[in-house]
């Protein structure tokens, strides 16, 4: 009866004697506490706008340009060359407006265009210089005069304490490759997977592309570039995420583990209520843009725009492209648990639920009985199959009544959370724990995570945790920041009490969560069971093996003086050539953060120079010093190939650009069709650690994150994730699907080849 009580905050009676009025005290307290946080967030956000809008430098400068201005006038100089006496005659004359008045403003006038003038400067000159990629090219460990330099200016022009998003304004657009040099790394690229009569045809091909239809091509993506603030993303958003029509889930969403050697309680609604608590945190230092932005050697700057739709954000399916809807402003969660799903409010009184009081209402959702509504249980399976028949049930079903209501309490939520009912974790005695966990992030029961949010929160009942992300609004390294603060705050920041509990004290004033409410026809349960067999049928198909590599790590491989990610990725050449008997074209992620608006590029991992190496691997006649040599070269090739990638000069997205404008033109490729329907049967990625280093795991050696991963993209390919984890560890998700009958992941890690092969 909580919420009963709380709902009579103003009541009134009529009365003979007219109309008696009664105000709660309590409520009206709430009321204002509420108003006084909502003003003073709407203050800190304008302050750190101003402070974004004229980054490097600050307000307090335009109060000394000022000063210099009119001192100068005092002492009869002009340093405006006459430009404030023509400001000066350009004002209107008054009874309020005097001379000396006038000759003031005019001052105050010009030194604040002056003041803008140069901001303008210091941001187009940090632009100019953050342009210069050349340090990204010297040896590791061996810097320039040159380079020294350069960094030296750029923290000189990079200003003081920078905001989430004060370099934006001052990030170089991303560049478009020339013609040229994109046709002649493609050619390269392909040639280790072709045969000779194969790559002549190709090369046949490419020359007729480069001479006939790629000039014209170009010149639009040429006239793009400068004038969007960025020629790929927004096309790579929509046709690469949105457009899809197929399964989101295992197809594009993708996963992060917990901490991987320990759970800091096992209490279910304790770790929620720590962690939740901790995603409020992240959050509002999000929203006024306080968090310190990334930054490479920590002087380069990476774009932060992809972190705007972190929380609050849905992708809403639709029949021809889905779009992604964000919403400001939303205090609620919606959680799952059971085939029930609650809505639970974050704040109380003006401030967020304290981690007690989280773990309080948590323990109410836990400890219900109530069964769930007709066609309850998986009604998120609609996002986990295709995406028509959601969009049309979305259209049917839930545009009007208490379906609608409870529809939008889950699309403008600040996330999804799921109570799960299952228990899972890394663990060394049991040699399927990691691959059972992986799956049960990237689909569990096919109607148990709401795909389409940004992302879906999973606390299981021992305690465990992860993220199912939504992939078309960011890429992994922005879920990979928010998770490293989270778990860093749950357990170093807030912790809990010797018995497992959030520490605090329990408010027994809070009403509790209350249940969506859901009138779900006979014919849309025909659509939701329709779409969770879709699902379970591609769930069911996929493979996963986690490998957690203990015998060396990055340690080692540093002193042999190479490339953690180099060696990594020739290893899983080595490793997918002895599983296969061939080489495929290799896929790993790599970022253009360093632009504006930038997301990622590809490194072609499979070269001329890696077959090399992998073929006398294979080959008993090398000797030790004739492998050793081909490893250098190809090492060096992919380290090269993945700097250029970074720096704007990858081949890709390039040749996917070129693509949309010649579909948009309705100009037929041969080479673009070619190109664009090549399968990536080798996937990878790395994922990013410690980009925080919140935490020394040298002193903390067990505060070690086991990474992520996502499904194959190929249906006869493999995906690998990988985490390079400390001195000595290595983590490794590797997924496949038992409908192709020749992968088979245990083939793919055998003992004896692990050690060898650097897995």
């Amino acid at each position: 009866m909580a919420e009963a009580h709380q709902a009579v905050g103003f009541q009134f009676t009529v009365t003979p004697d007219g109309i008696n009025f009664h105000l709660s005290r309590e409520v009206l307290k709430h009321i204002y506490l509420s108003g006084v946080t909502s003003w003073r967030k709407r203050a800190i956000q304008f302050k750190n706008g101003i402070l974004t809008g004229v980054y490097p430098a600050s307000p307090s400068s335009w109060l000394f340009v000022v000063i210099a201005i009119m001192s100068s006038i005092y002492a009869r100089l002009d340093p405006s060359l006459g430009m404030i006496d023509s400001i000066r005659k350009m004002l209107p004359v008054s009874d309020y407006l005097t001379s000396q008045s006038q000759t003031v403003l005019s001052a105050i006038l010009f030194a604040t265009g002056l003041w803008w003038s140069l901001i303008l400067l210091l941001r187009f000159t940090l632009k100019v210089l953050l342009s210069y990629h050349g340090w990204i090219f010297e040896p590791h460990g061996k810097m320039s005069s040159s380079t020294r330099l350069w960094m030296s200016l750029v923290k000189m022009f990079s200003g003081r304490r920078p905001l989430l998003y004060s370099f934006q304004a001052s990030l170089p657009r991303l560049p478009v490759p020339s013609i040229d040099d994109t046709i002649c790394r493609y050619l390269e690229s392909v040639r280790p997977l072709l045969d000779y009569d194969q790559y002549k045809n190709m090369e046949i091909v490419a020359n007729e592309f480069k001479k006939d239809q790629a000039p014209r091509l170009q010149k639009y993506l040429w006239l793009k570039s400068w004038w969007a603030s960025n020629y790929v993303s927004d096309w790579w958003e929509e046709y690469i995420y949105l457009r899809g029509r197929s399964p989101i889930m295992v197809n594009s969403n993708f996963y992060t583990m917990d901490l991987l050697y320990m759970i800091p309680t096992h209490r279910q609604a304790a770790r929620a209520g720590n962690v939740v608590h901790a995603l409020l945190q992240y959050r509002r230092k999000l929203e006024r843009g306080e968090h310190i932005p990334m930054r490479a050697l920590g002087v380069v700057p990476m774009c932060s725009s992809q972190y705007e739709r972190m929380f609050n954000t849905a992708r809403i399916p639709g029949i021809e492209t889905d779009c992604v809807q964000h919403m400001r402003n939303r205090k609620h969660l919606v959680v799952y648990h059971r085939g029930r799903f609650f809505k639970l409010w974050l704040y109380y009184g003006g401030r967020h639920l304290l981690p007690s009081e989280l773990e309080q209402q948590f323990q109410c959702i836990l400890s219900d009985t109530s069964e769930p509504q007709p066609g309850e249980l998986k009604l998120a399976s609609l996002t986990a199959g295709n995406r028509v028949p959601w969009a049309k049930a979305r259209q049917k079903y839930f545009s009007e009544g208490v379906n609608k209501t409870s529809l939008d309490a889950i699309e403008t939520a600040a996330f999804f959370l799921t109570l799960d009912d299952e228990a899972h974790g890394y663990d060394p005695d049991r040699a399927e724990s990691m691959d059972l966990y992986a799956k049960s992030l990237l689909h569990g029961k096919c109607f148990d995570r709401w795909f389409d949010k940004s992302f879906t929160l999973v606390v299981y009942k021992n305690g465990k945790i992860g993220v199912n992300a939504e992939h078309s609004w960011a890429d992994a390294p922005i879920i990979g920041h928010m998770w490293e603060d989270i778990l860093a705050t749950d357990y170093f920041r807030l912790g809990y009490t010797e018995e497992g509990h959030c520490k605090g004290d329990i408010n027994k004033g809070l009403a509790p969560p209350s249940r969506l409410q859901w009138d779900i026809p006979k014919a849309c349960q025909e659509v939701i069971e329709h779409s969770y067999l879709i699902a379970k049928d591609l769930a069911d198909d996929v493979d996963f093996h986690g490998c957690v590599f203990e015998e060396f790590g990055k340690g080692l491989i540093k002193k042999c003086r190479t490339s953690p990610d180099a060696f990594i990725q020739l290893a899983l050449q080595l490793a997918h050539y002895r599983d296969k008997g061939e080489f495929c074209l290799t896929y790993e992620a790599s970022m253009t953060r360093m632009f504006r608006e930038g997301r990622t590029e590809t490194v072609r991992s499979c070269t001329i120079e890696s077959t090399a190496f992998v073929q006398a691997m294979e080959d008993t006649a090398y000797t030790s010093e004739q492998r050793l040599a081909l490893f250098r070269k190809a090492a060096e090739k992919h380290q090269n190939m993945y700097r250029l990638a970074m720096t704007g000069a990858g081949i890709d997205r390039h040749l996917f650009c070129l693509y949309i404008v010649s579909k948009l033109l309705d100009i037929e490729s041969p080479f673009l069709n070619q190109v664009l329907s090549e399968p990536w049967r080798l996937s990878t990625s790395q994922t990013p650690q410690q980009q925080l280093n919140l935490v020394d795991i040298q002193k903390f050696p067990k505060y070690v994150g086991a990474g992520g991963g996502f499904g194959p993209v190929a249906d006869d390919g493999y995906g690998v994730s990988y985490i390079i984890v400390g001195e000595n560890l290595i983590t490794f998700h590797v997924s496949s699907k038992y409908s192709c009958l020749e992968n088979g992941l245990p083939s793919l890690w055998p003992e004896h080849q692990a050690g060898h092969a650097g897995h």
